[in-house]
């Protein structure tokens, strides 16, 4: 769904892009999407073409957050991985352009579901969708960052340590009152630490099917989006929160499957979903997944309250929803315990 944009200065892109991007006429109209609450994105209309805008969003803003750069980065080095993602373009780092870095990649057509429950597909076709995610997950937890020149995309190290202390502080910057369970679960976590196991893989760090472009029949996926929380690190992050998501309530604020019937709604369960991706990658199972769910709903969290932050400060990309957004957090961190009481953990 898009909008007319109104925070974006059209002429200063159309400058930019004249003798750059294939197709450009002269012509640019521009629209605003409604998704992408952390960097705000664009429909560009180029002519012959379309394209996709994705900025940082303007103000003052966390350290090494909203890196475009990084989503320019990770998405040129998997075009020829196998794992569909857009094609780039475009990455300017001149703030002075349109008042903060951006890039350009093709705009992909297709289907997008918003809601994992897949409303508007017959029961019997919901499974394919959810299955080719899978599929789509398990073939990029297999890439290897080094052949595809992504060797330093991410610290060495233990990854869940390294990913708590970070969104500790994070959340710590952008924390705007004491939220007792948050501080329960910062300390569970760091308490449960699993020992580091020493697999590095390209994470997405936000794979969700809202993040996915199918085909029009809805079955194979043509492209992942949202690439900003990728890194070099534990694949079981990505998988734990492919389950965070879809424990959370359905609707649109949640956009889990807490309460469905799976089976009567032709839906995967969280066991069917782990089972299928350890089979596509030779595992014989998960321990402890527990630990990496919990620590899938602390890091939504932490997100989350930046969301918060950012609306307070009046640098959101969308105010009210941002609002409601952020007003999860404790939902989120009162999981994030119950993942770890569950697992016994």
């Amino acid at each position: 769904m898009t909008s007319p944009a109104s925070d974006i200065d059209i002429a200063k892109v159309a400058d930019f892009v004249a003798g750059r991007l294939p197709g450009f006429d002269g012509t640019l109209r521009v629209e605003k999407f409604a998704m992408g609450q952390s960097n705000p994105t664009y429909l560009l209309d180029a002519g012959e073409h379309r394209y996709v805008l994705r900025r940082k969003p303007l103000g003052n803003l966390l350290k090494s957050a909203h890196a475009v750069d990084r989503e320019f980065r990770v998405q040129s080095a998997l075009q020829q991985s196998g794992v569909q993602v857009p094609r780039m373009h475009l990455l300017c780092e001149d703030d002075d352009v349109i008042g903060a870095a951006f890039y350009i990649m093709d705009h992909v057509a297709g289907r997008n579901f918003a809601d994992p429950r897949l409303p508007k597909l017959p029961v019997a076709a919901r499974r394919a969708p959810i299955d080719e995610m899978n599929r789509v997950l398990a073939a990029l937890h297999e890439v290897d960052p080094e052949q595809i020149g992504l060797s330093d995309f991410g610290p060495p190290g233990d990854y869940f340590a390294r990913q708590l202390a970070r969104w500790t502080k994070q959340y710590r910057a952008s924390e705007t009152r004491t939220i007792a369970a948050m501080d329960r679960l910062i300390q569970a976590l760091g308490s449960a630490l699993p020992p580091d196991d020493g697999q590095r893989r390209l994470v997405h760090g936000d794979f969700r099917i809202d993040n996915m472009i199918f085909s029009p029949d809805g079955q194979d996926c043509r492209a992942v989006l949202d690439w900003e929380l990728s890194t070099i690190g534990h694949p079981y992050a990505d998988l734990a929160g492919v389950i965070m998501q879809w424990q959370m309530p359905p609707g649109t604020d949640g956009r889990g499957l807490a309460g469905i019937d799976r089976q009567a709604e032709g839906l995967m369960t969280d066991q069917a979903f782990i089972d299928a991706y350890c089979q596509r990658r030779g595992l014989p199972g998960i321990d402890n997944f527990g630990f990496y769910l919990g620590f899938s709903f602390f890091r939504m969290a932490a997100i989350l309250q930046g969301v918060l932050k950012r609306a307070l400060d009046g640098n959101a990309s969308n105010p009210d929803r941002a609002m409601t957004l952020g007003g999860y957090v404790p939902s989120f961190a009162q999981a994030g315990l119950q993942a770890l009481d569950d697992s016994g953990v």
